[in-house]
């Protein structure tokens, strides 16, 4: 581990000492690979180890938006793409267009469904309300990630999770997957929290279902602070970085006060309160995990973790640790 970041570390082993997380692994990388990388805790008798897997939940939604980035930059798709064009009888009584910018950027205005839905997604994809025009708010969507997946397998022939499973393991990140086999880490409180794990991950969802170790983000997170090499162009990237959602509306769970904006499928802390480099961009997942790029820091950091919410445990504080680290 390298000594600048222990206090990071000392963080993250506070949060499982103290209970608030069950099992954590802590890494941290730059443009040359990973520099620091450990486990702390257990989930009932099974001790959490740096190449455990871990359901990553909404971490998948940036590496599925680097997908359909890819299918961009070779001209199958454009931000301005109509969902429509994937799946004819969207938005029948809808008098606005959903675009794929709109699935990207939370803005599409559909009726989002629990985290566990007893339909297959793309039913309740054809089947959704409308809660606002597209482009007229923000409000947190998973099922918009459904729609981001039609338009993949409609532009490219292939599917999401094949697609991006392929260019994740060019770049070292082999351990990517939707297959439970991999045994993923138990998540403590989801029934308390009023999901049914086996039910999820049925969905396969490609805005919440991908598992993986954190070496995995890692490869990612390094091949990013190399402007994406292997993965997008750097002027692809800086696409998916420009802030979407401007001025408009923030609805419940990212109102305006936590000082977000969204990109092409980034979180961006572009006022962030709490942080110290607002020059972020990243994902957090619903059981905890955190993966952040801060490029003009050249670093990035990965959490894994399996605490449903709430778990108290305020991941500023993590960040500010590492930039204080540099």
């Amino acid at each position: 581990m390298t000594a600048g970041f222990s206090r990071a570390f000392d963080w993250t082993r506070t949060q499982v000492s103290e209970g608030r997380l069950p099992t954590a692994v802590l890494g941290i990388a730059t443009k040359d690979g990973t520099v620091a990388l450990d486990a702390f805790g257990a989930t009932a008798q099974r001790t959490a180890r740096v190449d455990d897997h871990y359901r990553l939940f909404s971490i998948t939604k940036p590496l599925t938006g680097l997908t359909a980035a890819r299918a961009i930059e070779r001209g199958l798709l454009s931000p301005e793409t109509p969902l429509s064009a994937a799946l004819p009888t969207f938005g029948a009584n809808r008098d606005d267009i959903v675009r794929l910018l709109h699935l990207a950027s939370h803005t599409s205005g559909i009726s989002e469904p629990p985290l566990d839905a007893p339909n297959p997604m793309r039913e309740d994809l054809l089947r959704a309300g409308r809660d606002f025009a597209a482009g007229t708010a923000s409000r947190y969507s998973t099922l918009a990630f459904e729609g981001i997946a039609a338009l993949i397998e409609h532009a490219t022939t292939e599917t999401w999770d094949a697609a991006t499973l392929a260019w994740a393991a060019e770049v070292g990140a082999d351990g990517l997957t939707l297959d439970e086999a991999s045994d993923p880490h138990d998540i403590v409180g989801a029934a308390d929290a009023g999901v049914d794990i086996a039910r999820f991950a049925r969905l396969q969802s490609p805005g919440a279902g991908l598992i993986g170790r954190a070496p995995d983000l890692l490869a990612i997170a390094s091949a990013l602070l190399r402007n994406g090499e292997s993965i997008v162009q750097p002027a692809t990237l800086a696409m998916m970085r420009r802030p979407l959602t401007g001025d408009i509306p923030r609805l419940d769970p990212y109102p305006a006060e936590r000082g977000q904006d969204w990109g092409f499928t980034w979180n961006l802390p572009t006022r962030a309160p709490g942080l110290i480099d607002r020059d972020a961009y990243g994902h957090g997942g619903w059981s905890g995990g955190e993966f952040w790029v801060h490029p003009s820091a050249g670093v990035a950091y990965v959490l894994l973790t399996n605490q449903a919410p709430p778990s108290g445990v305020d991941a500023d504080l993590l960040d500010n640790a590492i930039i204080g680290g540099l």
